[in-house]
C-alpha cells in the first residue's frame, strides 16, 4: 500500500488531536472516572479504531483491511495484559486513584513512541534483511514459552532498573503533591512519586515493544498499517484501565491465550522467513516450499482465541466462585 505524505500528516495529526482532546477534557483535571464514563469513553475509541479500519478496507482492499483488523486486535489484547502490570506500579507507588489518569495518559504517550521508533527500525531491517523474519518469530516463541510460566504477568516488577537509578541520583519527595510532578519539600525543588510511576510505566512500555512490534510484523509488512493499528489499540487505554480494573483478576486464562496467539504469529513468521529464505546455511540460500498463513486464517485464530479466553476465563471465576460460596455455606455438622 503506497501512501501518500498527505495521508500519513493527517493520520498523525488525527492522532495527536485525539491525545490532546484526552488530556484537556479527561486528565487535566484530576478525577476518578465513573464506571459510565469510562465506557462510553472507550466505546468512542473502538468505534474510531473500526472506522478508520473500514477506511483502510475500502480504499486499500480486504486484504490491508483484514491486516489492520488483526494487527488492532492483537495489539489491544497485548495491551490489556498490560494493564496487569500498570496496576502493579500502580499499587507500588500508592498512586491515588484520582490522580492515576495522568500517569496511564503519559505512559500511552511513551508507548506510542517508543513503539513508532521500534516500528520503524523493524521496518528498516524487513527490508534490509530477510533473516529479521527468524529472529521476529523466535523472539515471540520465546515470550510465548514465558507467558506460559505461573504469575508471569504479576511477577513483572514495578522496581526496575531505570527507577532505581532515579531513585538513588534523583531527589524525591515521600509524599505526592496531587498529580504534579516537582513540590517544593523542606526549601527545596524536588521531583514527586508521580515522576517516579511516569519513568516505571515508561520503562515497562519498552519492554512491551520488543514483544508487540514483532507480533504485529508477523500479520502485515504495511508500516502505515502496523502504525496506524498500535496507535489506536493504545488510544483509549486510560478509559479501559478504569473499565475492566476489577474484570482483571476474573482473566485468569489470558495468559495462555496471548502465548497461544504469539506463538501462532511467531511460526508464521517463520514459515515465511523459510519462505523467502536466503541464509546460505538454511536450503542454500534457496526458499523452501513451505505452507504460509494467509491473513484471514490469522485474524480467525486470533479472533477465536481471545474469544474461548475471556469466556473461558469468566465462566470458571463464576463456577469457582459458586462452589466457594457453597463451601462457606455449608454448616459444620454437614461436613
Amino acid at each position: 500500500m503506497n501512501v501518500s505524505p498527505l495521508v500519513w500528516a493527517l493520520t498523525i495529526l488525527g492522532i495527536l488531536a485525539l491525545l490532546l482532546f484526552d488530556f484537556f477534557f479527561h486528565v487535566r483535571t484530576a478525577h476518578t472516572p465513573t464506571l459510565g464514563e469510562a465506557a462510553i469513553w472507550s466505546a468512542v475509541y473502538v468505534g474510531i479504531a473500526v472506522l478508520f479500519g473500514g477506511g483502510v478496507w475500502l480504499l486499500g482492499g480486504a486484504t490491508l483491511g483484514s491486516e489492520y483488523f488483526a494487527g488492532y486486535i492483537t495489539e489491544k489484547a497485548l495491551s490489556v495484559d498490560n494493564l496487569f502490570v500498570f496496576l502493579i506500579i500502580m499499587a507500588s507507588f500508592n498512586v491515588p486513584r484520582a490522580d492515576q489518569q495522568k500517569a496511564l495518559l503519559f505512559g500511552i504517550v511513551f508507548a506510542l513512541l517508543a513503539r513508532t521508533a521500534f516500528i520503524f527500525l523493524g521496518a528498516a531491517l524487513v527490508n534490509s534483511y530477510a533473516f529479521v523474519f527468524y529472529l521476529f518469530g523466535l523472539i515471540l516463541l520465546v515470550t510465548a514459552a514465558q507467558m506460559l510460566k505461573p504469575g508471569s504477568a504479576k511477577g513483572r516488577s514495578a522496581n526496575n532498573v531505570i527507577v532505581r537509578l532515579a531513585k538513588r541520583f534523583l531527589r524525591t519527595s515521600e509524599t505526592y503533591d496531587g498529580d504534579r510532578l516537582f513540590t517544593i519539600d523542606r526549601g527545596r525543588r524536588v521531583m514527586t512519586p508521580m515522576l517516579l510511576v511516569m519513568v516505571a510505566i515508561g520503562g515497562t512500555d519498552v519492554l512491551f515493544a520488543l514483544d508487540s512490534i514483532p507480533a504485529i510484523f508477523g500479520l502485515t509488512q504495511s508500516v502505515f498499517i502496523v502504525f496506524t493499528a498500535t496507535a489506536f489499540s493504545l488510544l483509549g487505554l486510560r478509559q479501559l484501565y478504569f473499565l475492566i480494573d476489577g474484570l482483571l483478576d476474573r482473566l485468569i486464562y489470558l495468559s495462555y491465550g496471548l502465548a497461544a496467539i504469539l506463538a501462532f504469529i511467531g511460526v508464521k513468521l517463520i514459515l515465511h522467513a523459510l519462505h523467502e529464505n536466503n541464509l546460505p546455511f538454511v536450503n542454500n540460500a534457496q526458499p523452501l516450499h513451505v505452507p504460509e498463513i494467509s491473513t484471514a486464517v490469522s485474524l480467525s485464530v486470533i479472533a477465536g482465541v481471545l474469544i474461548i479466553t475471556v469466556s473461558s476465563s469468566l465462566i470458571s471465576v463464576r463456577i469457582l466462585a459458586g462452589r466457594a460460596q457453597r463451601h462457606a455455606g455449608e454448616s459444620p455438622d454437614k461436613k
